[in-house]
């Protein structure tokens, strides 16, 4: 295989040698160049200071005789100087005595000698004789044209580059002919012996070495070489015997690939089969489980709905009636209906949870002052029972967190509830502490406690330590599965130890980061009780509120909250209980109620007259309450209105689609007093000012 000329190792060697001579050849000649330039400069000098040398002592003859012929004569003498164009001898009056000149000779490369020396020069030198050495004669002056020695110096430049030049093709030839000898032409030579080797037998080829190559790099490569095809000789002659060895194998193997690939194949079958089946499996269950969600959405509706009516009814008795005795069946007729109205959302919240459809909030919150109501609230229970219920948290807790306020209170108050359920005497404490990013609570009970047993399975829906523990304290075994889960949803972990007959611990961690933006005010539901000034130190809460419930013989009545003005509100409900209690409430509060059973009729009504604000029911025969707040948004005339959403499914978290369809507010039934106060003060509109 022939390479191209430039392709050449010789080439490329004898180019790259050239190039670095000629690269250094230049650097070379120009500090040469640059040398003479200096020495042309020097010698210019000096050749004229003697030239006017020479001329000075007749020059100052001739001034002191005022003798214009020698003047002439002598000037005529200067002018001979091949770079003299002007000589002149001038009195003290600066007055010319004798002068003569000739003009600057022509040439094109005359540039470049102006540019090295200039155009021209001027030298000038005092006349005076030895015998008056104080009387001034007058001066010589001389100037001369440059071009002279410019042209010399251009000669000799031009010659070192020209020589340079050549001296470097020169160089070139013979390394190129040298690396052709002694390089390209035996690399030719083993390259063209390589490219008869033949692919199928190359073992039978081996490389001459060139002449006079026998002991350099040249003779080596081909030594190796030749070795690597004798391997490929060795190895060849492998080959074959393995290829002969696979043949006999070959039939074997076939037979073998043949029998695996039925039994392979018959399991194939048999995995696919079975894939389907657990797709089949996997599919019901998802139909079972949306079935199941569905029927908790619909059983959350259908049964809150009419108990959220009767507890909305038995509220309304209870507020009318004066005699003790009956305000006090009504009361436990209240409080039954209100643990019915918490199994149900504990179930429905256990649901949510398994279904994935349970959403935290992220907002800061006051956990000390959480701690403090929680506590509050069961101090009645304790207190009953003749148990101290202690609420402490450590000295530097951080003020305020960012969560979810709601779970967390719920967690509490399910640990706190069980805790002095199962506790007759002794003490209920809740303690909490932050280290390292984790909030740490603990409930602990001087109570029955539980054994091993009911440890494992004390987490277990619808369970509780023994059967024993169902029948003396009842319960249904929810509140703590729920804790659980929602502990896990907060990426949180619960420990329960406890020993029979000494009491239980739980113990909730939680990664809560502190919140360190400005404090914003959130209403506390129960305030904290007066005994509770140190808001770091340990805080017995067990007398602290004595009549956060009504008494059975209480005659007290609730009195009626009149707002600044009345509004016109129109309530959209389907179910006649609630249409009675939540208008009952509303008027009230002073308020003028009318009433629309369902979307339709509530879009007919803000057609006909003026409403300061609407009360919708989210699930409704005919239209429902999603879709006719959307009609509503779409009237500009509405699109301020005031929605506020009421309804009774929890189940698929509604806050979200409420919000999505346009729904100012969200409070959940049953319909309650304070809840509607609150939600209608938020959103009510300014009244009129007086005229």
């Amino acid at each position: 295989m022939t390479k191209g000329f430039k392709h050449r190792l010789s080439y490329r060697l004898t180019r790259d040698t050239v190039l670095i001579a000629m690269v250094l050849g230049l650097i070379l000649n120009a500090v040469q160049i640059t040398l003479d330039y200096f020495s042309a400069r020097n010698a210019m000098e000096a050749d004229i200071q003697a030239l006017i040398e020479i001329s000075h002592s007749p020059a100052s003859q001739i001034a002191y005789n005022i003798d214009v012929r020698l003047a002439e004569e002598l000037l005529d003498g200067l002018l001979r100087h091949p770079a003299t164009i002007d000589a002149r001898i001038v009195d003290n009056d600066k007055s010319t005595m004798a002068a003569a000149s000739k003009s600057s000779p022509d040439s094109p490369y005359r540039w470049i000698s102006d540019e090295l020396f200039g155009a021209s020069r001027v030298f000038s030198r005092e006349l005076q004789v030895s015998q008056l050495n104080n009387l001034p004669l007058g001066q010589l002056v001389v100037t001369i044209d440059t071009y002279h020695y410019g042209f010399q110096f251009l000669g000799r430049a031009s010659y070192t580059l020209i020589s340079g030049l050549l001296k470097s093709l020169i160089l070139s030839a013979s390394l190129l002919v040298i690396f052709y000898l002694l390089l390209t032409r035996p690399m030719l030579s083993v390259i063209g012996a390589l490219s008869q080797v033949k692919a199928t037998s190359p073992e039978k080829v081996r490389l001459p070495v060139p002449p006079g190559h026998q002991h350099d790099e040249i003779g080596t490569m081909v030594g190796i070489i030749n070795q690597h095809l004798e391997t490929i000789d060795s190895s060849l002659a492998q080959l074959r015997n393995a290829e002969s060895a696979m043949k006999n194998y070959s039939s074997e193997l076939e037979q073998e690939v043949a029998s695996r690939t039925r039994e392979i194949s018959d399991k194939n079958h048999a995995l696919q089969r079975g894939n389907r089946a657990l797709v089949k499996a996997k599919e019901d269950a998802m139909r079972r489980a949306k079935a199941r969600a569905n029927f908790l959405a619909s059983m959350s509706h259908e049964i809150r709905t009419p108990l959220n009516g009767v507890l909305g009814m038995v509220g309304l008795v209870l507020e009318g009636e004066h005699d003790s005795a009956k305000r006090y069946r009504l009361h436990i007729a209240l409080s039954a209906g209100e643990s019915l109205l918490g199994i149900l959302n504990d179930i429905l919240d256990i649901s949510k949870v398994e279904a994935g459809k349970l959403n935290l909030e992220h907002i800061p919150f006051d956990l000390r002052g959480l701690i403090d109501e929680c506590a509050t609230l069961h101090t009645q229970q304790a207190r009953k029972k003749g148990i101290d219920l202690i609420a402490e948290t450590g000295i530097g807790f951080p003020r305020r967190f960012l969560g979810d306020p709601t779970r967390i209170r719920q967690i509490l108050n399910n640990l706190l509830s069980n805790a002095i359920k199962f506790t007759d005497s002794g003490s209920v404490r809740i303690s909490a502490r932050y280290s390292a990013s984790i909030l740490t609570i603990e409930v602990s009970d001087t109570g029955i406690g539980m054994s091993k047993e009911g440890l494992r399975r004390i987490f277990s829906p619808f369970a509780q330590a023994d059967t024993q523990t169902t029948r003396l304290y009842g319960g249904t075994g929810l509140g703590l599965t729920l804790c659980r889960q929602l502990v896990e949803r907060m990426h949180g972990e619960i420990k329960v130890d406890s020993q029979e007959w000494q009491g239980t611990c739980f113990t909730v961690t939680l990664p809560l980061p502190v919140h360190s933006g400005p404090d914003i005010e959130i209403p506390e539901k129960i305030s904290a009780p007066a005994d509770l000034p140190d808001r770091d130190a340990p805080t017995q809460v067990k007398d602290s509120v004595a009549d956060l419930a009504p008494r059975p013989d209480s005659t007290d009545q609730i009195e009626d909250v009149q707002l600044q003005h009345p509004l016109r509100i129109l309530l959209v409900e389907d179910n006649e209980v609630n249409q009675m209690v939540a208008s009952t409430l509303l008027k009230k509060m002073g308020h003028h109620i009318e009433v629309a059973e369902n979307g339709q009729l509530a879009i007919e009504a803000l057609q006909q007259r003026h409403f300061d604000l609407v009360l919708m029911d989210c699930q409704m025969p005919v239209m429902d309450g999603f879709e006719t707040t959307q009609r509503i948004r779409k009237n500009p005339a509405w699109r301020e209105l005031p929605v506020i959403a009421v309804t009774a499914n929890v189940m698929q978290g509604d806050r979200d689609d409420c919000f999505a369809c346009g729904m100012n507010d969200y409070i959940t039934k049953p319909y309650n007093r304070s809840q509607l106060s609150a939600a209608i003060t938020r959103w009510a509109p300014s009244p009129p000012e007086s005229q």
